[in-house]
């Protein structure tokens, strides 16, 4: 085993080579980068798409109420991620500026789908160009454009994935495998959270809190809500 690893050692020095059984290690670093980050559920429901995320606040001293982990991207698109959330903040900052500039351009909101081939055109051109690293982040993108909810999966590939549900971070096995068990299109959005938080509950164990959770969802008329800690205590018990 030591010469294979030996050989192996030279192809992840950089992003642009190919080992000998074709696999760029960079990239498969940072997609386990994802997996050790905090979990985040999507789920398409009957009357919304949803979003919930372990914030993964253990510290005591700091704000939780302060800390989202669920950005919006345009009136009509929210996102959230696992793996870096630095690198998250960058992608997300683009993706407003592109909303931003298609409404003053056409005056029409942006399709979701064009803000998921942006991003994750960038994180493609970072698995290829020297001098730089891929991008260490999954992104959950969930939105309405003109036929219906959507909720894509983008990895640091730069490929995206359209899902029904689905979950990333560092316990996307096992949540995965409760959705694949539980979930239905016929959920509602107080459902789906409560199916969320019951998946969360099982991973984290003793280590869960409500004041982790962030949960927000857009509504078949393609508006954000957000729910308070008031409504997760009272729909999540």
């Amino acid at each position: 085993m030591q010469p294979v690893q030996h050989q192996m050692m030279g192809y992840d020095r950089a992003i642009t080579m190919f080992s000998p059984d074709g696999r760029l290690l960079q990239v498969e670093y940072a997609r386990k980068t994802v997996r050790l980050g905090s979990s985040a559920i999507g789920m398409v429901c009957k009357d919304g798409v949803l979003l919930v995320t372990d914030k993964r606040v253990v510290d005591k001293l700091v704000v939780a109420d302060e800390v989202e982990k669920i950005w919006v991207v345009d009136e009509h698109i929210i996102a959230t991620a696992a793996g870096i959330l630095a690198d998250a903040r960058v992608l997300i900052e683009r993706a407003q500026m592109r909303s931003q500039q298609h409404f003053m351009t056409y005056n029409s909101q942006v399709d979701l789908i064009t803000i998921v081939k942006d991003i994750c055109n960038l994180k493609q051109y970072c698995t290829q160009s020297g001098g730089l690293r891929p991008f260490g982040i999954s992104l959950l993108l969930a939105g309405k454009d003109q036929t219906g909810l959507k909720l894509f999966e983008t990895d640091p590939t730069g490929s995206y994935t359209p899902y029904l549900a689905t979950a990333i971070g560092e316990a996307e096995t096992e949540i995965q495998e409760i959705l694949s068990k539980e979930y239905s299109q016929s959920l509602s959005v107080e459902d789906g959270l409560k199916l969320a938080v019951k998946s969360l509950k099982k991973v984290l164990g003793s280590d869960f809190a409500l004041s982790r959770v962030d949960a927000s969802y857009i509504t078949v008329d393609g508006t954000v809500k957000k729910f308070s800690n008031a409504e997760l205590n009272k729909i999540a018990k």
